[in-house]
C-alpha cells in the first residue's frame, strides 16, 4: 500500500508505528530494546519504483511536524502522548518547522519527492524515549533509558524505511543534529543513500560544543525539582535556563543586537527589565510548556557522543569513503559549527560541494533563511 497525502495548505497528522517486534534494537551501548514506538510523519506520493523518498531529519528540540498545518485532527491523534499534545496545542493552526522547504514547487517538492520525517529515538514527541513506561515496572524509564546515539537514532529511522517498503532515497538532510543524522546515513547505509544535504553540523562535536551542552545539562541537574531525573512535574527553572543559555549560542552579537540593543520592556509592571532579559525568560518558558528534561538531557549527550571515527578511523579517512553526492551547508555567523568546520569537512568529502548561508542570525539560520537555503537545496537537486 502506497503512502499518499493530499498537499495544498494542508492539515498535517502524524502516524505511528511499532518497530523491532520480531529482533529488538542493540543500542551502541550494548543494551536492547524490543517495541520500540516511533512517530513520522510523510507528505507527497511515493513512486511505483519506490525511490523518490527524502528523509529529513530534526534538531535537538525539533519533532515530525517538518511541514503542514496542525489541526483539530492531528490534536486528537495526539492525545495520549503528553509532550506531543502539548506542542500541538501551543502550535494549532501553525505550520511545521521546515514548511518553507516541503511542498509542491518548493526545495523539497512533494510533486517529486515523498519527505519522511520522524521524530528521532530518545525524543519525548512520539517516539520511544525517556518519557515512555518501561512496562517492567509500570514507570516512567527517566534516566534508566538507555543511552542514545546518533547512530541508534539512523537505526530506527532505517527501520522506518523499510517497514515503509522504500528502495532508494533520493536525499537525507537536516540541520544541526539533523546534519549529523544526514552524515550518519551516508556512513551507515549509503547503498540505498543518492545524496545527503547536511546543514550546520560536525563530524564529531567539538570542545566548544561540548562545553555549551554542559552548562545546560548542569542547569537541569541542579534544579532542586530534578530529583534525579524523577520528577512529578518539569524541573522549570533548570530546563528554562538551560534553553536560555542554549539560545545565546543560536544567535549572535549582531542578531541580537539588533532585535534587542540596551532596549528596556516597557508597558508592564517590570520596565527596569531589558528585552533581552524577557525574550531569553520567554523562550526557556516556552520550552518547559512542551518539552521534558530527562528528553533534553539524553538529546544533548548524543550530541556530545557523535564521532564518525569511533571504530572507524580517523575523520579523513572516513568522509573519504562516503560515495554520495553531498551538499554540505554551513552559516557564516555560525557560532557553535563554526564555517571554517563546516569547510574543512566538506573538503574531506570527495563528491561534496560547500555551500554557506550568510545571515546575522547564526546557527538558527537554518530555520530562518529559507530563500537562500531553498534556492541552494533546489539547485542541488535539479
Amino acid at each position: 500500500m502506497r503512502e499518499t497525502f493530499a498537499i495544498t495548505e494542508f492539515e498535517t497528522t502524524t502516524k505511528f508505528v511499532e518497530l523491532f517486534k520480531d529482533e529488538p534494537l542493540k543500542f551502541d551501548n550494548g543494551e536492547k530494546l524490543s517495541n520500540i514506538k516511533v512517530a513520522y510523519q510523510t507528505y507527497g506520493i511515493l513512486n511505483d519504483e519506490r525511490t523518490n523518498a527524502v528523509l529529513i531529519c530534526h534538531a535537538l528540540t525539533g519533532n515530525a511536524h517538518a511541514a503542514g498545518i496542525i489541526g483539530d485532527a492531528e490534536i486528537g491523534i495526539s492525545k495520549d502522548n503528553e509532550f506531543l499534545s502539548k506542542y500541538n496545542k501551543m502550535y494549532l493552526g501553525k505550520p511545521g518547522w521546515w514548511n518553507q522547504m516541503i511542498g509542491p514547487g518548493k526545495a523539497f517538492d512533494t510533486d517529486k519527492y515523498f519527505v519522511i520525517c520522524s521524530n528521532v529515538l530518545g525524543s519525548c514527541y512520539g517516539t520511544a524515549g525517556p518519557t515512555d513506561i518501561n512496562h517492567s515496572t509500570g514507570e516512567k524509564y527517566n534516566q534508566t533509558f538507555p543511552a542514545v546515539t546518533v547512530r541508534d537514532m539512523v537505526k530506527v529511522q532505517k527501520k522506518l524505511i523499510e517497514y515503509l517498503n522504500i528502495n532508494r532515497m533520493k536525499a537525507v538532510s537536516g540541520g544541526s543534529l539533523g546534519g549529523m543524522q544526514a552524515l550518519e546515513w551516508a556512513i551507515m547505509y549509503g547503498d540505498i543513500v543518492d545524496s545527503i544535504i547536511p546543514i550546520a553540523a560536525s563530524a564529531a562535536h567539538s570542545a566548544w560544543a561540548m562545553g555549551i551542552n554542559r552548562a545546560s545539562r548542569l542547569a537541569i541537574k541542579n534544579d532542586a525539582d530534578f530529583r534525579n531525573g524523577n520528577y512529578k512535574n518539569q524541573p522549570y527553572k533548570g530546563l528554562s535556563l538551560a534553553r536560555q543559555i542554549a539560545m545565546q549560542s543560536y544567535r549572535t552579537y549582531f542578531s541580537f543586537e539588533e532585535k534587542f540593543g540596551r532596549r528596556k520592556v516597557s508597558g508592564n509592571k517590570n520596565e527596569s527589565q531589558f528585552e533581552i532579559e524577557s525574550y531569553l525568560e520567554y523562550q526557556g518558558s516556552k520550552l518547559v510548556d512542551r518539552f521534558d528534561a530527562n528528553t533534553y538531557l539524553y538529546l544533548s549527550e548524543a550530541l556530545d557522543s557523535h564521532d564518525i571515527t569511533l571504530g572507524r578511523g580517523d575523520t579523513a579517512d572516513v568522509l573519504g569513503e562516503i560515495k554520495q553526492r553531498a551538499l554540505w551547508i554551513g552559516i557564516n555567523t555560525d557560532v557553535i559549527y563554526p564555517k571554517e568546520e563546516q569547510v574543512k569537512i566538506a573538503g574531506m568529502i570527495p563528491n561534496a560541494e560547500y555551500a554557506e548561508i550568510t545571515s546575522p542570525h547564526g546557527h538558527d539560520a537554518f530555520l530562518i533563511e529559507f530563500d537562500q537555503l531553498g534556492k541552494l537545496v533546489s539547485r542541488f537537486l535539479s
